[in-house]
């Protein structure tokens, strides 16, 4: 089981040492690899996803990636901003479905910045198309505004667009993990205003025929992000587009408690994966010790259970982390009172205790 682990930029090290040190307390032989990624390889080599970095994440089975960004590449070109590197895996690994769960544990619903009656028990998966929508659309750019009001000013202007093979294979992928969970998918889209949403929703309904023991129910994306916290656990998995993904799936991290609790799988057609934690580098707090690594723990769990089958390790981390949680131990951004504060390096030997239990 080869894994390039890509630790990036900010509190991507810190967070994924522990994730390492947690796989490495299993009965498993895994062979890693590590280099660097983001602003880490900017700096290493001119390029945020340096082509050593691709090549070792392409010959690997899986890929363990912690966060890039800061704050002072800000002013590179936008091709050499340390965010380009996720971008550039994604599209290079072909990595377009995106698993991104909003579980809420029983000891962090005060934490949560909703009523713990109306997130206890919350347990969403929220899939992601990733490698189509605005972000990768063409044309896009900075120009003169040929026409209308504002003709001759600067304007941006990027390009939403998805094919029916795009949209019909994320369809596949939802409706499959519906049916091993709830069987409700809720497809969020906004058909009343794009093309592109009207497209999507044509095509879900097609692949709902085939399907007839899921629930398929639509909804536009506004009314979804104001459903995500009025009365969250009506949902069982949402799949939606890109961007409309990339903002819910943020909203729904925070009904956790943390977006440091979050863990992501992105997939490509063989399970082959990128497993990340859902929050960013945080540079405001890397080095201090101080961030929380159960989400990049909790992503390990998902490599173990998507990638190489092993849902027995997978269910091991995630009691070990239950454990932990359930004796009061907590990082900063999910601490209350009466429990007991630890840094990142504190959480993760607690995980590694647990396991070995």
């Amino acid at each position: 089981m080869k894994i390039a682990v890509l630790p990036g930029d900010g509190i991507g090290p810190e967070i994924v040492a522990e994730a390492v040190k947690v796989l490495n307390a299993l009965d498993e032989k895994f062979e890693l690899e590590q280099a660097p990624v983001g602003g880490a390889g900017y700096e290493a080599s001119g390029h945020p996803l340096p082509d050593a970095t691709l090549a070792l994440a392409k010959a690997a089975d899986a890929v363990l990636f912690g966060a890039v960004g800061d704050w002072k590449y800000d002013a590179l070109a936008r091709e050499l901003r340390p965010e380009q590197a996720i971008l550039g895996l994604r599209k290079h690994l072909q990595l377009f479905a995106n698993f991104r769960p909003a579980i809420l544990y029983d000891e962090l619903a005060s934490a949560s910045s909703l009523k713990p009656e109306i997130v206890a028990g919350l347990d969403i998966l929220i899939i992601r198309e990733l490698n189509g929508d605005i972000y990768f659309g063409q044309p896009r750019g900075i120009r003169s505004a040929p026409d209308g009001l504002f003709a001759g000013s600067r304007e941006g202007f990027d390009t939403m667009r998805y094919s029916e093979p795009e949209v019909r294979r994320i369809a596949h992928v939802a409706f499959q993990a519906a049916r091993k969970r709830g069987k409700r998918l809720c497809s969020v889209d906004k058909a009343n205003v794009l093309e592109t949403s009207q497209l999507w929703k044509d095509v879900m309904l097609d692949v709902a025929k085939e399907y007839a023991d899921v629930e398929l129910s639509h909804m536009y994306v506004d009314n979804a992000a104001m459903q995500l916290v009025k009365a969250p656990k009506n949902f069982d998995v949402i799949v939606t587009g890109n961007m409309f993904g990339d903002i819910l799936s943020d909203e729904a991290a925070m009904l956790t408690g943390s977006i440091g609790m979050l863990p992501s799988a992105s997939l490509d057609a063989n399970n082959k994966g990128l497993y990340e934690p859902s929050h960013g580098s945080a540079p405001d707090i890397a080095g201090k010790g101080v961030a929380n690594p159960l989400a990049t723990i909790l992503s390990a769990a998902m490599m173990l259970r998507y990638t190489f089958g092993k849902t027995a390790q997978a269910e091991r981390i995630e009691n070990a982390v239950k454990r932990v949680l359930a004796r009061g131990l907590r990082t900063p951004d999910i601490w209350q009172e009466g429990a007991t504060k630890v840094g990142t390096r504190q959480m993760g030997e607690a995980v590694v205790a647990a396991l070995q239990e």
